[in-house]
C-alpha cells in the first residue's frame, strides 16, 4: 500500500494510460492499483477524463469513479447506521448520493428549510391538531403543487429526494419525507408508518393520535381505515401498521423501492449495489 500512496502525478499519468491496453490482465492490474489509492484520487480521474479522447479510456475512467464512489457511499451509510440513525435527512441524502455522488446534504437542507419557511408564514401553534395538518397540507398541495408521481410511480427518481424537490412529483415515501421533516421543523409530532404496500404517516401525541396519507394529497383517516385496508389485504393486526417506525425502516423501505425499480428498468448492475447498500441497513436487525 505505501507504493500506491506515494504514487506521485506522472505515476498517476501514466497509470491511467495503461487502461486501454490491449492485455485484459494489465487492465485489472491497473484498475485494482487505482482503486487502492482510494477516494482522493476522484478529483484527478476526473481531470483524466475531461482531457482524454480515448472513449475506452474515457469508459474506465467513469468506472472507476463511480466504483470509489460507491465505496465512499457505502462507508458513509454504515456511519449514519452506527451513530443511531438519527438525521432523516442525512440518510435520505446518502441514498440520493447513489446517483447524484456531487450533491451536497446543505442543498437539501435549504430547499427543506424552504418549504418550512412557506408553512411558518402561516402556521399557528393554538389550533387544533387536524387543522393544523389541513394548514400543512394546503401549503404543501395547494400552493407549492406537491403531488404524486402517478405517471412515473415506478422512476428512481421518485427514491431521490432531490428529484422529488425538483419535479414536485414522488412515491407515497419520498412525499411522506419531505412533509414529515418539514413538519417536525414546526414541533409537529409526525412520524412514518410502515404500511404494507403503501407508506403513510400518524400524527402521535398523548391521546391524541390519527393517519395522514402525503401521496393522497394529505388525506386524514383514522384507524378503522387501517384495519379495513389490511383486513382487505388479508393481513392481521400488527403494531407495526399503526406505530411510527424508525429512520432506519424508512431508509431501507427507500432502497427497497431503488431495488424494484432498477429491476423493473432491466439495471442487474444498479440492482445489486442497491442490495449492498441494504444490506448495510438491515443489518442492524440482526446483531
Amino acid at each position: 500500500m505505501e507504493e500506491t500512496d506515494n504514487l506521485n502525478n506522472n505515476e498517476l499519468k501514466a497509470l491511467v494510460s495503461l487502461l486501454d491496453d490491449d492485455d485484459t490482465e494489465v487492465v485489472q492490474h491497473v484498475e485494482d492499483r487505482i482503486m487502492a489509492l482510494g477516494t482522493y484520487i476522484i478529483p484527478y480521474l476526473e481531470f483524466e477524463w475531461e482531457n482524454s479522447f480515448n472513449p475506452v479510456v474515457q469508459k474506465r475512467i467513469e468506472e472507476l469513479v463511480h466504483s470509489l464512489q460507491f465505496e465512499l457511499t457505502k462507508e458513509k451509510l454504515y456511519a449514519w447506521k452506527a451513530q443511531g440513525a438519527s438525521d432523516l435527512l442525512k440518510g435520505m441524502w446518502l441514498v440520493n448520493t447513489y446517483q447524484y455522488p456531487d450533491l451536497e446534504l446543505e442543498q437539501l437542507s435549504k430547499e427543506i428549510e424552504q418549504i418550512y419557511y412557506e408553512v411558518w408564514m402561516e402556521f399557528k401553534q393554538d389550533l387544533h391538531p387536524m387543522d393544523q395538518i389541513k394548514l400543512l397540507n394546503s401549503v404543501i398541495f395547494n400552493k407549492l403543487k406537491f403531488g404524486a408521481n402517478t405517471k412515473n410511480f415506478h422512476s428512481p427518481g421518485n427514491s431521490m429526494l432531490n428529484v422529488v424537490l425538483q419535479t414536485k412529483k414522488g412515491n407515497p415515501i419520498s412525499l411522506c419525507v419531505i412533509y414529515m421533516l418539514v413538519a417536525q421543523k414546526l414541533g409537529l409530532p409526525v412520524y412514518g408508518v410502515n404500511l404494507p404496500n403503501l407508506f403513510v404517516m400518524t400524527y402521535k401525541k398523548g391521546d391524541v393520535q390519527f393517519y395522514i396519507n402525503a401521496f393522497n394529497r394529505g388525506l386524514i383517516f383514522s384507524k378503522k381505515e387501517i384495519d379495513e385496508y389490511l383486513t382487505n389485504l388479508r393481513l392481521s393486526p400488527n403494531d407495526r401498521f399503526y406505530e411510527p417506525c424508525e429512520n432506519i425502516d424508512i431508509v431501507a423501505r427507500v432502497l427497497r423501492n431503488l431495488i424494484n425499480s432498477h429491476e423493473k428498468l432491466g439495471h442487474t448492475e444498479k440492482v445489486a449495489e442497491v442490495e449492498e447498500m441494504l444490506k448495510i441497513i438491515e443489518a442492524k436487525k440482526d446483531q
